[in-house]
């Protein structure tokens, strides 16, 4: 029996009643349409109506433009029987929810700084001010995985770190941030991302701890966020085959859903699917089995669909056939309606009006946390800082293959030309055959610098180098460290030095937002000093993940 007085929700009578009115009104196919949270492709009336023929219970949408989010999320509010919950990936900033939004920085660049519970809490700030611009009550965010396989390719500096209770106080700032803002925040990925080195975007992965490992681990940061009173939790297709005995993704799993969140740890509030039409979910088992299990093993919410018409007819089907029960429906419709309530949205006339003004309002705030965590791993040649006394002529080179690669590369050229040096950009084909021999090349360039913008993102089985290689000294590798000196800055992964040790300068700004760029030059050049300290261990042993797996 679900309390809604108590820890998360916290209703009162008026929001009980709310929540016991709406739910005996309610038809089969409307509290079949309340599981359901697809994400949207456009804000087209016609699309839209078809959304809430649907009867849907939220939407999510992929970041947008402002306006055209902010009249869509209206137009749904508007006209949906039962308010929505409208969700956005907001983990970096408000750039989750609008594509001109606030960015702000990566959880693990909060983690290196000296007093991450402030910035954590700021970072909560922006996004939550963002959604609110929009219509946007849920954030999927904080990530409380730990980052303890150097190889994994998907949390990275998505995560504050690789310690547990480092995780806990900050995941409590950035949610007490959203509370404060009268918004949910979803905790996420459960049983615990981070530990296998693949993705579950691709397959199913596993988090391979023992059951004394993750209880000391894991289960101690979620025991300490329930108790916190998180009101939703994001579960994850990760299977804990030391707790159940199987590779079944917990996503499908009863044994982690109800045994373990609910009845060990105690949890009463709202469980949400990660997006299942991932691999990891999708492979498990058949999706007309698949849709209703998700729900009868304990998760009140199904994200994402591969066609929802389909999804919810396999869940009709479902409770037709008895894979899902009317008592496990009921439930789940219940707190879907209690964590409604929870943020007061039953009462509100859902209408957003407010003008995007943030970015003027967090630019010193930007600058700040910026400032305080871009971390020198290393510069054991004594390079720093940089002069065009001494490095008038810079080789540069970007590392990565993505969109916002000219943007990174013209903002470092534009920087360090502003500071009097001379920036050549390399180009493969063209410096192939003009680098000459190694004198000739030493005398073109004092400097080399590697800026890595390998960005964490899904559905990458790595986040690693990949060199433009020829043949013998011709090509990008450093194979010239003994000749100039080299740098080397990541932008993003904070591992790369395991694919580049002679490299005797390293940095690691976490982030290619433009003010982590600024930043990073000014403290190339001595403007600034380096205050970062890295929140995950870089020996490239997986020391801190040996040393759970010894529990």
């Amino acid at each position: 029996m679900i309390n809604f007085e108590k820890k998360p929700f916290y209703l009162n009578k008026e929001k009980v009643d709310w929540v016991k009115k709406t739910f005996y009104e309610m038809s089969v196919d409307e509290k079949i349409g309340q599981l359901f949270l697809p994400v949207g492709y456009s804000s087209e009336t016609k699309y839209l109506d078809d959304l809430l023929e649907k009867k849907i219970g939220g939407l999510f949408f992929r970041p947008g433009d402002f306006k055209e989010l902010q009249a869509t999320f209206n137009y749904m509010q508007k006209n949906s029987k039962i308010p929505l919950l409208t969700a956005a990936n907001l983990e970096a900033g408000g750039s989750g929810a609008i594509v001109d939004g606030v960015d702000y920085a990566p959880q693990m660049a909060i983690g290196a700084t000296a007093d991450g519970t402030k910035y954590s809490y700021k970072l909560g700030e922006i996004c939550a001010k963002s959604a609110k611009l929009v219509g946007i009550n849920w954030g999927f965010s904080p990530v409380v995985d730990l980052d303890l396989n150097f190889r994994n390719p998907i949390i990275n500096v998505r995560s504050f770190g690789n310690n547990s209770k480092d995780v806990i106080n900050l995941s409590k700032q950035y949610i007490q941030a959203f509370n404060d803002q009268e918004l949910l925040t979803s905790i996420k990925h459960f049983p615990g991302d981070g530990v296998d080195e693949r993705d579950q975007h691709l397959l199913t992965s596993i988090n391979s701890l023992s059951k004394s490992a993750w209880y000391n681990s894991y289960g101690e940061i979620y025991k300490e966020l329930i108790n916190f009173g998180t009101k939703t939790i994001m579960v994850g297709h990760i299977a804990f085959p030391a707790y159940t005995g199987t590779n079944t993704p917990a996503s499908l799993s009863k044994d982690i859903v109800t045994k373990l969140l609910r009845e060990e740890l105690g949890y009463n509030g709202l469980v949400i699917t990660d997006a299942t039409p991932m691999v990891g979910f999708a492979s498990a088992m058949s999706r007309r089995e698949a849709v209703p299990t998700a729900i009868q093993s304990g998760c009140d919410m199904f994200l994402f669909n591969h066609d929802l018409s389909e999804d919810i007819k396999y869940m009709k089907e479902g409770l037709d056939n008895g894979l899902l029960t009317v008592e496990r429906l009921d439930e789940a419709v219940l707190r879907i309606l209690a964590t409604k309530a929870s943020i007061n949205i039953h009462n509100k006339n859902n209408q957003v009006y407010e003008e995007d003004n943030l970015k003027e309002s967090f630019c010193d705030d930007q600058k700040q946390i910026a400032n305080e965590s871009i971390t020198l791993v290393t510069d054991s040649q004594n390079l720093l800082p940089i002069t065009p006394q001494k490095h008038k002529k810079i080789l540069l080179e970007i590392l990565g293959d993505y969109e916002s690669n000219v943007r990174v590369e013209n903002s470092i050229k534009n920087k360090l030309e502003n500071y009097g040096f001379d920036v050549t950009l390399y180009e493969p084909e063209k410096n192939f055959y003009e680098l000459g021999t190694v004198e000739e090349f030493k005398s073109k360039y004092d400097l080399v610098i590697y800026a890595a913008n390998i960005e964490t993102s899904s559905n990458q089985t790595v986040a690693r180098i990949n060199w433009k290689t020829f043949f013998g000294l011709g090509n990008n590798v450093p194979w010239f460290v003994k000749e100039i000196p080299t740098l080397f800055i990541s932008f993003g992964n904070p591992y790369h030095y395991i694919d580049v040790p002679m490299i005797s300068t390293l940095i690691n700004s976490y982030s290619n937002f433009d003010h982590f760029i600024d930043a990073t030059i000014e403290k190339l050049v001595g403007k600034s000093k380096f205050l970062g300290s890295s929140p995950i261990d870089l020996d490239f042993t997986n020391s801190k993940l040996e040393k759970l797996k010894k529990f």
